[in-house]
């Protein structure tokens, strides 16, 4: 398994390999969960600057090549191609939404009603 200092066959009874598995697959997680987040803050930071130099904060044309050349590096890497474009939009989706940019021609949300007014 890939990360993994042992290999899965390693020594020891199945309870303590799945336990060491799982512990693992945590520290993936949190590691994937970090790498999304500094991502995110990369894709905002490169907003303010953009916005800096007065350029168009969004450029979809940008995001598709990015997202595209994401699947075309997760088949390579024998990682489900669609997977990595879902997960990449989902980051750029919540960049764009936290600079308040929205795809060209999108509706704005429908506004929030407040607690208790219905």
């Amino acid at each position: 398994m890939p990360g993994m200092d042992e290999p899965t066959e390693a020594a020891g009874p199945p309870q303590e390999r799945l336990a060491r598995m799982r512990e693992v697959m945590s520290e993936v997680t949190d590691r994937l969960i970090e790498l999304m987040g500094e991502r995110r803050d990369l894709a905002i930071e490169i907003g303010r600057v953009k916005e800096e130099l007065g350029l168009p904060v969004l450029d979809p044309g940008r995001e598709a090549r990015m997202v595209r050349q994401a699947a075309v590096r997760a088949r390579e890497l024998g990682v489900d191609p669609e997977m990595a474009r879902d997960i990449l939009w989902r980051i750029i989706a919540s960049a764009r939404e936290a600079q308040g940019g929205r795809r060209p021609g999108w509706p704005d949300p429908p506004p929030t009603e407040p607690p208790g007014s219905r």
